[in-house]
């Protein structure tokens, strides 16, 4: 181990988003990739457990902690380039570097292409993994390569997106240990250029049609008013932010069953009432369509603030997509909540809902 390893006093439940979870062995901070290489192939060779800890932001740790050594990426760097193989702009972060801190960057040096993912909490080095999504742009439509650690042969690489089984809300990466993410590059946008907006919300909210484009930093600004607004902004004094983001993926339904499935759904709320739905295939055969987690949460009964004010665990009383923390809950009892929401859905829609957080040390 080197000697810019200072071990690190503070509880996993510090180092996450949510403020939850029991502590580790030991918590390493390594502020830059020589460092987070050494480190990890150092506790490999004793066989010593890591967790890798960037933001913390989609992180549900177990009551118990993480009996083993968390690793904590601090590196910050941030990299403007040109690609020789397009001339496109493009961008090189560390993992370390908050993703909203990297896309602030990318516009304030002329670029656009991230805005519509600002306010999303997080280090960039996660968002490949999960392919982070949000207002009609995902991670896989502008990411250009990942760099990892590949721990069997401790050497590093970097990857093609071709290479990650980019889909919704995962990648390959999402539930192996023999990669770890050192940093991310991304393609830009000259001109400050944003991407199309398709998000009909955000097109209305910046006063433009759906695919059309405008200068990026407008879009920031709408996003993450949005955001906010949904308590999706991290904001230490506001308990709706003390969340892991959207705990449930919107569930995808093969095109086969889909039928079924609305049919169900339309005889719990009513013919007249509309299902929000959007397509899902991969082509026009597979009509599988993806349909809201919100929406099935709400009409399942379950409201904003479920289930009152004086539980420790809650629904945000902005958006019922996150469950919070209160400031004096558990996991277990963060857990106890997520079953309850995803038991009553399928008892009403027989839809299933998936947790989008890893979980450490526990399970739902």
């Amino acid at each position: 181990m080197t000697d810019t390893q200072a071990p690190l006093s503070a509880p996993l439940a510090e180092l996450t988003t949510l403020r939850l979870g029991g502590p580790a062995r030991e918590i390493l901070r390594c502020e830059d990739t020589r460092t987070i290489v050494e480190t990890i192939l150092d506790l490999d060779e004793r066989s010593e457990p890591v967790l890798v800890i960037g933001g913390g932001s989609n992180l549900v740790i177990g009551d118990a902690g993480f009996d083993g050594t968390a690793v904590v990426l601090a590196s910050d760097r941030i990299d403007f380039g040109s690609g020789r193989e397009s001339g496109r702009p493009h961008v090189v972060a560390d993992a370390g570097v908050g993703w909203d801190e990297l896309v602030a960057a990318t516009i304030d040096a002329g670029h656009g292409g991230l805005e519509c993912l600002s306010g999303i909490p997080g280090a960039a080095g996660a968002t490949p993994v999960q392919n982070v999504g949000a207002y009609g742009v995902e991670v896989a439509d502008i990411l250009r390569s990942v760099q990892v650690l590949d721990r069997r042969s401790g050497t590093l690489r970097w990857v093609s997106p071709t290479e990650l089984g980019l889909g919704y809300r995962t990648s390959n990466l999402k539930h192996r240990n023999d990669f770890v993410v050192v940093a991310v590059s991304f393609w830009l946008n000259e001109n400050r250029a944003s991407q199309p907006i398709r998000y009909r919300e955000l097109a209305t909210r910046v006063g433009v049609e759906p695919d059309d484009r405008v200068d990026a930093a407008e879009v920031r600004a709408a996003v993450l008013d949005l955001r906010a607004g949904k308590g999706m902004v991290l904001d230490a004094t506001d308990f709706d932010t003390w969340s892991a983001g959207s705990f449930f993926t919107n569930p995808i339904v093969p095109g086969v069953e889909a039928p079924a499935v609305l049919e169900r759904i339309a005889a719990r709320v009513g013919d007249d009432v509309a299902i929000p739905t959007y397509p899902a295939g991969s082509d026009d055969a597979d009509r599988a369509i993806k349909l809201s987690a919100g929406w099935l949460i709400e009409r399942a009964g379950f409201h904003r603030g479920h289930p009152g004010p004086d539980a420790a665990v809650r629904l945000s009383t902005k958006h019922t997509l996150a469950l919070t923390n209160r400031g004096s809950a558990t996991t277990t009892q963060l857990l106890d909540l997520a079953r309850e929401v995803r038991d009553g859905v399928v008892d009403a829609f027989g839809v299933t809902l998936r947790p989008e957080p890893v979980l450490v040390n526990c399970s739902l």
